[in-house]
């Protein structure tokens, strides 16, 4: 059996009705022969999207495969016992070119009864936004099923929506049930549970090449939909560099933000889980179990549970978000 060291996964890349350039632009990966690009999937458990490791002694082996074959030597013995060869998290950039749909995800309890899937709560990083780019997140005031029905019924949703105004850096943590869509003109990393699953609520009119519009999803989203409406929706953390700063915790994810001027290293001995760098600024080398990789803004690398010390050395600094299962 080979040695497990940070992995690599081969970028999968889709295509979307609101998906631009800016994958290629501004992260550097060439979506060829794809007309547009919306999202890439840089670590995925999802049935028929599942990872192939890139780099290495275990380039070509799929991550599932690889779940069988190390378990909680790469997963931490906790994740592996609960989540087996299911990778729990989803790791993607978001490209919108146009506004994404207005819509919400169901939690675990809705997600296994209707779908037998995980539910999706998940976390936003904002990496790059346009001058006036917003998004949408839960609503604007306290609403319930019948004022929520009538507003979408009369073409009216966004009266009670609540709009946002984002700018480069700005995080949003999105539990399961919450309203929302990603604006125009944002690039997004996002952290999320293993689900494929969306409700439609509302998708501007839009048609596609052939004329014809995306499916909603109105009355599966009724039992989905969280309709309290909360006082902050935007993530509060310190902006600190050269130390880790807890940004987002949920029971499905811890996500920190490390940016660094310097070298320093990681110590993950306390952590029974794997652990993810997304890297959303600058460059570093990553050198764990005496191996040492290039990582740059756009990659994502996975560490595995049985590597507790690494060393992030960097000339030009670096912004990480580093997430794992608590």
């Amino acid at each position: 059996m080979s040695q497990l060291y940070p992995l690599k996964f081969k970028t999968i890349y889709k295509d979307k009705i609101w998906g631009g350039e800016k994958i290629k632009t501004v992260l550097g990966k060439d979506f060829a022969p794809l007309p547009n690009c919306g999202e890439t999937w840089e670590v995925s458990g999802v049935k028929g999207d599942i990872s192939v490791v890139v780099e290495g002694e275990l380039a070509g082996k799929a991550l599932t495969d690889l779940l069988e074959e190390y378990q909680g030597e790469l997963a931490g013995n906790k994740v592996f016992e609960k989540f087996g060869t299911e990778f729990p998290l989803l790791i993607k950039f978001i490209d919108a070119n146009d506004d994404l749909s207005i819509q919400v995800h169901p939690n675990d309890e809705l997600g296994k009864r209707r779908h037998n899937s995980f539910g999706k709560t998940e976390m936003w990083y904002v990496l790059q936004a346009d001058p006036g780019a917003t998004l949408i997140s839960g609503f604007n005031q306290q609403v319930d099923e019948k004022l929520y029905l009538e507003k979408l019924n009369n073409g009216k949703l966004s009266d009670i929506l609540n709009k946002e105004e984002v700018e480069k850096g700005d995080i949003f943590f999105l539990p399961a049930g919450r309203v929302h869509t990603i604006g125009k003109g944002l690039l997004i990393a996002e952290i999320q549970q293993t689900s494929d699953i969306t409700y439609r609520i509302y998708d501007f009119d839009r048609v596609d090449d052939k004329g014809q519009k995306r499916e909603l999803h109105t009355e599966e989203a009724l039992a989905a939909i969280d309709y309290k409406v909360y006082p902050e929706y935007k993530s509060k953390y310190p902006h600190k560099t050269n130390e880790a700063v807890e940004a987002v915790t949920c029971p499905y994810f811890t996500t920190n933000v490390l940016e660094f001027t310097d070298n320093t290293n990681r110590d993950y001995t306390t952590l029974d889980s794997f652990v993810i760098h997304v890297c959303v600024d600058g460059a570093y080398d990553l050198i764990g179990n005496n191996q040492k990789f290039q990582v740059k803004r756009g990659d994502c690398i996975l560490i595995p549970n049985a590597i507790k010390n690494i060393q992030l050395k960097t000339t030009t600094g670096f912004k990480v978000l580093e997430t794992f299962v608590p």
